[in-house]
Parts: structure tokens; C-alpha cells; sequence
């Protein structure tokens, strides 16, 4: 893929987006909370150049998401965490709408990702290095003709659903959450990198 897309991964208690950004074939581009821009000018300066923006978490960040979709249009690929924050248990925990809002605003897909087993990256021990896996997923579209006459927030969040189930679906079942009760289905893994 060579086009813009909105990258949605879930997100444990590990580097996702380190190990995100090394598995995608491509440079990605990430939302970060705005905090993180506080803490340091340096940190902040590094944030800056590594393509990264900030979001005001829990509200409707305008900027950010203008931003996104800008991004997007541009053929950038944006990675977001839709889960809002870390899984503590690294059960898949519900997705919020805005990445389905960005990639609908845009016209552009939204590519599924997964990485598993992350947590243990920041607690190893030793030498020995963990296994994790990330995959991606195909890239997921929403047809107009699949809104029922719904409104542009129903239209999201049923698309984000969607969403989510794909990315539980590349989870191991006892941490697909509440996407696990969905009918299982093979799911298209495009590509499966392993970081070790």
C-alpha cells in the first residue's frame, strides 16, 4: 500500500509504537497526548522530528484531528491506539470512533494491527530477548451503502467495530475482549513481523 491509510493498533503496557513504527514497512506518522510535550523541550523537539503530534485526550481535539486527515490526504500513514490507553491485562479493551472518524473524513482505509506480548520488552531480564508479534491486517474501507441511513457518529462507531474485530481477531482469543464474541474468522493478515 502506497496511499494514505489511518494505522489502528491496540495498545499494552509496552513500546507499542516503537515496535509499531519498526515493523511498518513504511514511516508512520503518531498521535501522542499532549502531555508528552510538556515534559521536556528536548523530548518535545524529538517528538516534533520523529513525525509525531499531540492530542488532547478526553475531548475533541479539532487540531488533531484536522491534523490527521491532513496527513492522510497527503499519503502519510498515521498510527493511533483507538483503546485511548494502555490495557493494564492486555485484554483488547473498547475502541473509540475518532481513528474511523479521521480515515472516513479523509477517504482513505484503515489497515488493522496487532502486537502481542510487548509488556515483557520493558520488564526483560538478562540477554535474552522476548518474543513479540506484530501483524497487520488487510485494509478496511467502509462503503457508503453499509450506513443504512445512519449519521455520520453511528457510521464511526459501526466502522470501528469492524475495526476492532479485525485487530481482535489477530489476538490471541483470551485477549480479544469484547471482540472475542464475534463469529471467528480467518482474518487477512497481510504481514507479520517478529521482533526477538
Amino acid at each position: 500500500m502506497t496511499s494514505g491509510a489511518v494505522v489502528a493498533c491496540n495498545h499494552n503496557y509496552g513500546p507499542d509504537f516503537a515496535l509499531l513504527a519498526f515493523a511498518c514497512p513504511r514511516e508512520v506518522c503518531f498521535m501522542a497526548k499532549a502531555e508528552a510535550f510538556t515534559l521536556n523541550p528536548l523530548l518535545s523537539a524529538i517528538l516534533r522530528a520523529g513525525g509525531v503530534f499531540p492530542v488532547q485526550r478526553g475531548k475533541s481535539d479539532k487540531v488533531a484531528i484536522e491534523t490527521a486527515v491532513e496527513l492522510v490526504k497527503e499519503g502519510n500513514l498515521v498510527a493511533m491506539f483507538p483503546e485511548g490507553t494502555r490495557s493494564k491485562s492486555g485484554v483488547l479493551m473498547h475502541g473509540r470512533s475518532g481513528a474511523a472518524r479521521i480515515a472516513l473524513a479523509a477517504g482513505v482505509p484503515i489497515v488493522p494491527a496487532a502486537v502481542t506480548n510487548s509488556a515483557v520488552v520493558l520488564k526483560r531480564k538478562g540477554w535474552r530477548r522476548p518474543l513479540v508479534t506484530v501483524r497487520f491486517g488487510e485494509p478496511l474501507t467502509w462503503d457508503a451503502k453499509d450506513d443504512h441511513g445512519e449519521g455520520e457518529t453511528e457510521t464511526a462507531r459501526a466502522f470501528m467495530d469492524a475495526v476492532m474485530g479485525e485487530i481482535a481477531l489477530m489476538l490471541p482469543p483470551e485477549l480479544r475482549g469484547e471482540y472475542g464474541e464475534q463469529p471467528v474468522q480467518e482474518s487477512s493478515t497481510e504481514q507479520v513481523a517478529v521482533v526477538d
